[in-house]
């Protein structure tokens, strides 16, 4: 039979941090950390591969990175330089190591502080730079006693005395023994992390029930080999990084065989473990022990599901959380609100302490504001006081789930009735796009808007009001359930009347405006001269016959236009689009005047004549005296549709808009021609006649 330990695999701060950089790596930023992440090779190996960097100093953090902190910290220095030359870094200490290097770094230069733990760890290291006095290390309760006996405090010092998060319990409770006998005085601060404790009193438990024990996790790793040292007093001990070092390990003279891992270990190591032991071992069955989840053997990811809040607020109001928040608002001792300070602040949580409670404090980037934010920084700092709501509490992590936003939400409904019964108009964000409508943020609290009452046109999609901030009013509240309906519309409604109003007054026939094409029919074009439509009839938009509005204008132009008519009572403007400039009577009388020769085209042909184009938008007529000096039976026996023909221009009638044209005053009359000849015949009989009287 195989045994899981309840708390084998990542705990809280490991599982932030390996996802912090994870999660960094998903959005395209290029990191490095400080020293392997975890003390997991498998897991570093992973990262390397998507791209991480391994750093040994804050100095070699390459152009461009991001520098992960550690979970385990560093020393007080790096810090101080990171911050002195700018370099960007995020600090994913564990929290429980962050408490313990604020606890040493309040005390006076007169303080001598105690760490138990491996002094050349880096979370001792990094404990020991935050000591403003004297500071020693020890790793047993022996040389804890020698320590004490080869410094004796002066009559000004005091002492503390801290564990190591990772410390062994065991070991702690030989020291805090001895220390309240030798100093009475001595402050003892139990830092050893909740999730180290519980795991090695769960390793000592498991390893007497068992025959054996597997303990997985890095050889580098402290909590893993506490953990070993732990089962290895109870029964045979084997420590693993991977399953395929089971391979070198008979495990067939075991009937019970305890597994458990260090805090770095991933939970899909842990599942591979488990199968390659149900496989190739005897088939034993494999069993967890009572608390233990399934989640932890079936998948890597379900741990960071069962962390999830419990409590959700869903958009149509179906959740009734805000009577649950409005009944721990009461002040007694089991209130679900609590103050907390902010201690701690990274791209993805904000960690707080808590007043009167010694769990850590941590909120997520979901739960810490109702308006949407990419960095916690732009909604809280460093030493805010802030009112919370317990979500969750991991006794097992030490660790408190909370919300600031759902405060906020709850405090900002009495704005939101405020605002509902003086018609206040409210500005907000829209969030995210419902079933039905939207969810838009105002003053901390979620409002429904239908898609009806947004303004958005039925063929838009929602989504383009997603981020955008839209002013509205509250038209509807149910305060049993804290909930409210707003609307876009009524305000974008009465901004336009207003402005319809006021635009009214400025108005007049003949006044020219500057506006852009709305809308397009087949009988004109609509145009928004600035908060009203007024209308181009077809007839308006081009001195030449056209079929469609399209052909002139498209919408999103921006026209010149000119007020035709105003009718005050039904609201309507018509509009005049065409220019007297582009008249083409009016560009014939400027540079056409009778006489003018010109080329035209023939475009049609009567019993009477042809009608011939001059210009676009004006025709004349060549009648069938004006083809030829010759006679002409009909003009189709001369001319045909799209013969080009050289014209003169004989007559304009501007009122009746008419034009003549001829083409045979461009040609030599016959009789003329024969005149010609015979005066010159007549001329040479004379000079013959001269010639002969002459003789």
């Amino acid at each position: 039979m195989i045994k899981l330990a309840k708390t084998a695999g990542f705990c809280f701060g490991v599982d932030r941090a390996v996802n912090l950089v994870y999660e960094l790596v998903e959005k395209g930023e290029k990191v490095c950390t400080l020293g392997p992440i975890i003390h997991n090779s498998q897991l570093v190996a992973d990262l390397e591969s998507k791209g991480v960097k391994i750093i040994d100093n804050i100095s070699d953090c390459p152009d461009g990175y991001t520098v992960v902190i550690r979970t385990h910290g560093v020393e007080k220095n790096i810090i101080d330089a990171a911050d002195k030359d700018g370099v960007k870094y995020i600090n994913a200490t564990c929290p429980f190591v962050l408490k313990i290097h604020k606890i040493v770094s309040q005390q006076d230069d007169d303080t001598v502080t105690l760490i138990a733990g491996d002094e050349k760890h880096p979370e001792v290291m990094g404990i020991r730079s935050y000591c403003r006095g004297e500071s020693y290390v020890f790793n047993t309760a022996e040389k804890m006693e020698k320590i004490l006996n080869e410094h004796k405090l002066s009559e000004k010092q005091s002492l503390i005395c801290v564990a190591q998060t990772t410390f062994s319990l065991k070991e702690w409770k030989k020291c805090e023994k001895i220390l309240k006998k030798l100093y009475t005085n001595c402050r003892i601060y139990s830092t050893i992390c909740n999730a180290t404790a519980d795991r090695q009193q769960e390793a000592s438990s498991l390893s007497r029930e068992a025959d054996a024990m597997i303990v997985i996790g890095g050889r580098h790793s402290s909590n893993t080999c506490k953990l070993r040292d732990v089962c290895s007093a109870n029964s045979d001990t084997f420590l693993i990084e991977t399953a395929e070092e089971l391979r070198d390990i008979d495990l067939s003279p075991y009937k019970v065989i305890g597994v458990t891992a260090g805090a770095s270990t991933p939970s899909v190591i842990i599942k591979e473990v488990l199968k390659t032991m149900s496989e190739e071992n005897i088939e034993k069955e494999v069993e967890t022990t009572s608390a233990v989840t399934e989640e932890v053997v079936e998948t890597a990811d379900t741990a960071d599901k069962a962390d999830k809040a419990a409590v959700k607020a869903s958009a149509d109001g179906e959740a009734t959380f805000e009577e649950m928040l409005e009944e721990s608002f009461r002040e007694d001792e089991n209130s679900k609100v609590v103050r907390g300070t902010v201690v701690n602040i990274t791209p993805t949580e904000v960690f707080v302490d808590v007043d009167g409670r010694k769990q850590t404090g941590v909120i997520a980037l979901a739960d810490l504001s109702s308006e949407p934010i990419d960095n916690p920084e732009d909604a809280v700092k460093i030493g805010d006081v802030l009112d919370l709501v317990i979500m969750k509490t991991d006794d097992s992590e030490g660790v408190l789930k909370l919300s600031k936003k759902l405060v906020d939400q709850f405090k900002g409904w009495e704005n939101i009735v405020a605002a509902k019964e003086s018609d206040e108009v409210l500005e907000g964000t829209v969030i995210s796009v419902v079933k039905g409508g939207v969810i838009v943020v105002s003053k901390g609290s979620r409002v429904f808007i239908p898609a009806s009452l947004t303004g958005v046109p039925r063929n838009q999609e929602l989504d383009i009001l997603k981020g955008t901030t839209v002013r509205f009013k509250v038209i509807d509240i149910n305060p049993g359930r804290r909930r409210a309906v707003g609307s876009i519309k009524v305000v974008l409604n009465e901004e336009k009347k207003a402005k319809q109003e006021a635009l009214w007054a400025t108005l007049e026939e003949g006044q020219k405006l500057t506006g852009t094409v709305k809308s397009l029919t087949s009988y004109g074009a609509f145009v928004d001269i600035g908060g009203m439509d007024g209308m181009i009839h077809i007839s308006e938009l081009s001195w030449n016959r056209i079929k469609h509005p399209s052909e002139i204008v498209k919408v999103g132009d921006v026209v010149e236009v000119t007020i035709k008519k105003l009718d005050q009572e039904n609201k309507k403007i018509s509009l005049g689009f065409k220019k007297i400039e582009d008249n083409p009577w009016e560009i014939l009388k400027r540079d056409y005047p009778v006489g003018t020769v010109c080329k035209a085209k023939i475009v049609s042909i009567a019993s009477f004549g042809a009608f011939a184009n001059i210009i676009p938008g004006i025709d004349g007529l060549i009648h069938i005296s004006q083809i030829s000096w010759e006679r002409v039976k009909t003009p189709a026996d001369v001319l045909a549709v799209g013969d080009e023909v050289d014209v003169k221009i004989i007559e304009v009638d501007f009122d009746r808009k008419r034009v003549s044209l001829s083409m045979k005053e461009l040609i030599e009359k016959p009789e003329d021609t024969i005149s010609v000849l015979a005066d010159a015949a007549e001329d040479e009989a004379d000079e013959t006649d001269s010639e002969e009287t002459a003789e």
